[in-house]
Parts: structure tokens; C-alpha cells; sequence
């Protein structure tokens, strides 16, 4: 009888997708602003991963910028993509003016528009805790060994497609395991 046994293929995308889930948990975790947590957090793996790639290869075609393509090939050679947003549009109370207005009350009273990519305006400090959750995931990913890179135009396909609906701002981070990294080196 044969001993049981994992295929490489298999263990490495279990693994990868353990790893992804270790990255929600570092985001959740993260410090946050006066201990506020308006972090979201989700993995897009196949059909949603490849709908991500798709938007952004159909943003890249909309403003003839050939960096969403790019990206998009590395999201789809990705075996998932974690995505971390932020409820920016809520204020801490610091009035601390970084938004232009006034107070924190002004803030929050202002209309929040999308813009080209986001949501805005935002609390300085609600981007500064996405910043934070974003870096506690990326630290996880990178100690287990585990290819990795933060996109900005993942975010972007990721807010047209409502998968964080809450969120003003959100970021994505594909995750591989190659024998090269693909984020690096990119055409």
C-alpha cells in the first residue's frame, strides 16, 4: 500500500490560500486609530481573482494605461488575491485638519464622491490604519515565504466590482509561490 501522499500542486495552493487566510487575521489585528476598526478585508481566488484580472484589463483598454494590464497577468499567474479596504469616510474626532476641512464634524457632514479609482474624501487616519493592516499581511506572506506585492490597480478593479462594499479605498495583494517571483522583473 502506498503511503498518502500531497502533490506539490495541491499542497502548494492549500498552503497558499492557509496563507492568505493568516494575512486577514494579521489586517484584523493591526493597530488601529483610538482602537476603531473599520478595516475589510476578503480573498478573491478563482472565478473572482480571474473577474478582478478581467476589470482591470478592461480599465487598462478605458485609459490606454497598459500598467492595469500588466498587473492583470500578474493577478491571473496568481494562485489568489488578498484585498484589504478601509471605511475612510468616517472621522476619529481628532480634528486634526489633514482632510482640509475644519473639524472632524465637517468632515463627516461633507459628501463623499468616487472619484476616478476611490471614494473620498478620507480621514487621514483611516488611511494610515489601512497602511498599517496592509503592512501586518504583507509581514505574514513574506515570513512564510510566500510571493507577494501590494497593487493599487487591484484595489481599483476590485472597488467597480463591489467586493468590499463598504470600503472607500482598497488595496490588493496577489499571493504565488514560483520559482521566481513574478511581481519583480515585470514587463
Amino acid at each position: 500500500m502506498c503511503p498518502p501522499k500531497i502533490e506539490s500542486a495541491k499542497g502548494e495552493r492549500e498552503g497558499l490560500l492557509e496563507v492568505a487566510r493568516l494575512m486577514l487575521v494579521a489586517a484584523r489585528t493591526a493597530p488601529k486609530t483610538a482602537g476603531i476598526d473599520d478595516i475589510l478585508t476578503c480573498i478573491a481566488y478563482d472565478e473572482e481573482k480571474d473577474a478582478v484580472a478581467e476589470m482591470m484589463e478592461k480599465i487598462a483598454d478605458e485609459r490606454k494605461i497598459e500598467g492595469f494590464k500588466r498587473d492583470a497577468k500578474n493577478v491571473r499567474d496568481s494562485e489568489a488575491v488578498v484585498l484589504i479596504g478601509v471605511r475612510g469616510n468616517k472621522s476619529v474626532g481628532l480634528n486634526c485638519g489633514a482632510c482640509e476641512n475644519k473639524n472632524c464634524k465637517e468632515f463627516d457632514e461633507k459628501e463623499k464622491k468616487l472619484g476616478q479609482d476611490f471614494y473620498g474624501p478620507n480621514c487621514i487616519f483611516k488611511v494610515l490604519d489601512l497602511g498599517i493592516a496592509l503592512g501586518s499581511a504583507v509581514k505574514i506572506a513574506g515570513i512564510l515565504n510566500v510571493d507577494n506585492r501590494i497593487m493599487y490597480r487591484i484595489g481599483t478593479a476590485a472597488l467597480r466590482l463591489k467586493l468590499l462594499p463598504e470600503a472607500t479605498v482598497i488595496m490588493g495583494i496577489p499571493i504565488s509561490a514560483k520559482g521566481k517571483n513574478i511581481y519583480f522583473d515585470r514587463r
